[in-house]
């Protein structure tokens, strides 16, 4: 899938895992304390897990995967070339399927790194 706006697609998500959360809470919240947990620092700094975690969702094609961890990636401080770097280790990984995500990933960092300045 071709996202044409991350902000507005990551709203219309948002929304969406919102009535989620009412039907399965416990669900939620231990979904949210598995996130805390994973990208806390510790022998990794947040900005390199995140780097994994968006270089996960290229090859899982997760297109939600790549627009909330681009803007994570964003928060850490990524850079366009950390990142390019990144997504090359995922198409390794992954093949031709993880290259047409990681232009996917590129499109994502690059438009919400425009929002964010």
């Amino acid at each position: 899938m071709a996202v044409e706006n991350w902000q507005e697609f990551l709203t219309q998500t948002d929304g969406r895992i919102a009535e989620l959360r009412p039907g399965i809470p416990g669900v939620m919240k231990g979904f949210g304390e598995i996130a805390k947990s994973a990208i806390g620092t510790g022998a990794l700094e947040p900005k390199q897990k995140e780097l994994i975690a968006i270089s996960i969702g290229v090859a899982a094609r997760c297109d939600a995967c790549l627009g909330y961890h681009a803007k994570a990636c964003i928060k850490y401080g990524v850079t366009r070339e950390e990142l390019m770097e990144a997504l090359g280790v995922a198409v390794y990984m992954g093949g031709g399927p993880s290259l047409m995500y990681a232009a996917e990933a590129l499109s994502a960092f690059d438009s919400l790194s425009s929002e964010a300045k």
